[in-house]
């Protein structure tokens, strides 16, 4: 027991050593920062003096930034990391939940004169617009109960991602000064995100729409400009008319995971010759499109085709999973069946801290995942998929609890010269 001990000992040590080297070493959330030790009354004046040199109106900075303070609760929230990453089952069931469905294909049917209109303009399809909708505010029911001006100011006086929101801030008044909402209606997430499809200020700037020609573009109560602002920011971000999200798909038996990291691109004629089928078995749709292969939840879950417009939903949102789930919504809700892949009956998710552990580990034996913090990115996978290839695994780059284990045995191994 004592050489376990030990070696357990020298495991540890050259995990933090090799955590120091790389400037990644484990540090706890950053202490909440509200600004008691600086003087926010000066740095809002600061801004005042600013807005009015970018044109602002003096009715809109007295209107909109007078008797300002932060509030602690944004920071809390900025700083808030949650205990457990939820798995891909998790993060679907939440966002494609039955009663979403239902309401969905209600909307969809009822508002069916506007999103014709909508598509006929823009040439996003209803149902994408639907599940957008859906999924960031629940059809307009969830948009946020936080002043968005008092909100940004406090993002952008705190120091951790001061020049982001300091832009937003000032979009935000150019949006008041505008005559688009007043000030003490302007309320979203504690990150500024507003209305029923959730834009921050500047997106509202360069995407937002006044689709019934009331002089306003409002996406906080007017249904018809907060979709027509989706859809015409989904063709700036290079919608395609005609094509759809992506669909699962069968992989065949010993399929090379290299060919599943959402890089690999190959028309749908290649990927049929390399043995991939739609999810029920039968043959790819006979079109002239590419995709890319994607197995979120590992070799063990689903695998999904997905096309050029997929990009446009991850520029929406830079989440995989959040992708995933609108292209899926959108297909329940014109009567698509759900997944014919099941999720696994002995699924276990991973602590935050664990993913933080997973990412050390990987740097200890020489891998580059990035920072470690918690957070299962791009880089962390490309970094286990690295890993796994050396150890002879399926190289899908999704963390699991055999998988940390086996980076732990592999770290605790005696150095090999």
């Amino acid at each position: 027991m004592r050489s376990r001990r030990s070696t357990g000992g020298a495991w540890q040590k050259r995990l933090t050593a090799a955590l120091v080297a790389a400037g990644l070493a484990l540090t706890a959330a950053p202490a909440i920062a509200t600004g008691q030790d600086a003087d926010f009354a000066a740095w809002l004046d600061a801004v005042k003096r600013e807005a009015a040199s970018k044109g602002i109106s003096a009715a809109t900075i007295k209107g909109a930034l007078s008797g300002l303070t932060p509030i602690e609760r944004v920071i809390e929230l900025d700083r808030r990391q949650p205990e457990f990453t939820l798995t891909f089952w998790d993060y679907l069931d939440r966002l494609v939940s039955p009663t979403r469905i239902t309401q969905g294909r209600r909307l969809l049917a009822e508002h069916r004169p506007l999103f014709d209109e909508v598509t006929r303009r823009y040439g996003v399809p209803g149902r994408f617009l639907v599940a957008f909708w859906g999924v960031e505010s629940n059809f307009g029911e969830r948009t946020g109960g936080f002043p968005v001006i008092r909100a940004l100011a406090t993002l952008a006086f705190d120091d951790r991602r001061a020049a982001f929101f300091r832009a937003q801030l000032f979009a935000a008044l150019r949006i008041i000064d505008g005559g688009h909402i007043a000030p003490k209606d302007m309320m979203g997430s504690w990150a500024g995100a507003m209305g029923q499809v959730q834009f921050i200020p500047t997106t509202f700037l360069d995407h937002a729409v006044d689709f019934d020609g009331d002089r306003r573009r409002d996406i906080w109560t007017n249904r018809a400009d907060a979709l027509g602002s989706a859809a015409n920011y989904l063709r700036a971000l290079g919608w395609r008319t005609g094509e759809t999200w992506g669909r699962e798909v069968r992989l065949p038996d010993g399929f090379d995971w290299n060919l599943a990291t959402g890089d690999v691109r190959k028309p749908l004629t290649e990927w049929q010759r390399l043995g991939v089928r739609r999810a029920d078995g039968g043959d790819l749709p006979s079109v002239d499109i590419a995709g890319a292969i994607l197995v979120p939840a590992g070799h063990r879950g689903p695998a999904f085709l997905v096309y050029r417009n997929f990009s446009a939903i991850m520029d929406w949102n830079r989440s995989l999973l959040y992708a995933i789930a609108v292209g899926h919504l959108a297909d329940r809700l014109i009567g698509k069946a759900g997944l014919v892949a099941q999720r696994p009956a002995d699924e276990e998710r991973l602590s935050r801290a664990q993913v933080q552990e997973l990412q050390g580990l990987l740097v200890a034996l020489g891998y580059n995942p990035g920072a470690p913090d918690g957070v299962v990115g791009s880089q962390t996978r490309a970094a286990l998929r690295a890993y796994q290839r050396q150890a002879k695994l399926a190289a899908d780059g999704y963390p699991t609890p055999q998988i940390l284990e086996g980076l732990r045995r592999d770290a605790r191994a005696p150095a090999t010269n």
